[in-house]
């Protein structure tokens, strides 16, 4: 396989996956696109190597840019808007992450905690399969919530303990 096809075949498979991950197709091609690529790039760059339109590619850079994904870069000179891409995987992943968390599970986490007042004897037995079913949910819901923090966390405190050797 030469460097088109890998190319092509990462950008599609970053894509796919993107969907997983809570973002359209094209928003994770665009991605991939920045990822691999070793300068930034233009949004003339991006429409002409993904073939798509001008909407399109700045809608889903600015998603990308709001998700923490990607950043403009200031090129002295031009009028052009550069975008390139956090190259630093566990970043992305932990970005990934923090924003999956406060679209999917913050707000999950919340509903549970408002199911959860239900009201009712807890002798009826549709009530409490019910309550059951919510405390089991709740429980995997936490737990998933203190990896994720712990994982986001871990990322802080590397930066602060690199931080601190610099000013040693």
């Amino acid at each position: 396989m030469n460097y088109v096809e890998a190319k092509k075949e990462f950008i599609q498979t970053w894509g796919t996956l993107g969907n997983h991950w809570g973002t359209n197709r094209t928003m994770s091609q665009i991605h991939a696109l920045l990822l691999i690529s070793p300068d930034a790039l233009t949004t003339e760059d991006i429409m002409n190597e993904l073939s798509i339109s001008r909407g399109n590619t700045n809608m889903n850079v600015r998603d990308l840019m709001d998700w923490g994904l990607v950043h403009k870069v200031l090129k002295q000179g031009e009028r052009k808007e550069y975008f390139q891409a956090e190259k630093d995987i566990w970043k992305v992943a932990t970005q990934v992450a923090k924003e999956r968390k406060k679209r999917e599970l913050d707000p999950m986490i919340k509903a549970l905690e408002k199911l959860s007042a239900l009201e009712g004897p807890g002798k009826d037995k549709k009530i409490k399969a019910f309550k059951n079913v919510l405390e089991d949910i709740q429980e995997v819901a936490k737990n998933t919530d203190k990896t994720l923090n712990t994982m986001i966390k871990a990322e802080e405190n590397w930066f602060w303990s690199q931080l601190l050797k610099v000013f040693k």
